[in-house]
């Protein structure tokens, strides 16, 4: 793997802060953070770490289904899917550092 882009699980824990100052555009906006690290570290380490990377797309891209599909003023129980798959994205990005730590050190 000649460079591994950085994603952190912070960026992905910022979506809260991201949607009580912008609402869905601050999401929206959060998202496309989380979007850009995501598939730079994909493409960094797709074929070092298929597992991993194919996990975090796939949160990824979910997350982004949820955050799409909210509407303008959205209530507590729809940002409830929208939680659920940051968590689901945070736990990839974990399992992602932690198989790619030792070759990036």
């Amino acid at each position: 793997m000649s460079r591994v882009t950085r994603i952190s699980a912070s960026t992905v824990k910022d979506l809260p802060n991201a949607a009580k100052t912008g609402g869905t555009g601050g999401l929206q906006a959060q998202l496309t953070t989380i979007e850009s690290a995501s598939t730079a570290a994909i493409d960094a380490a797709k074929s070092d770490f298929p597992t991993e990377t194919s996990a975090l797309k796939t949160t990824v891209d979910q997350l982004k289904t949820a955050v799409e599909g909210l509407p303008a003023s959205p209530s507590a129980a729809d940002l409830a899917p929208v939680a659920l798959d940051a968590t689901a994205v945070v736990n990839a990005v974990k399992g992602f550092t932690s198989a790619t730590k030792s070759t990036c050190e």
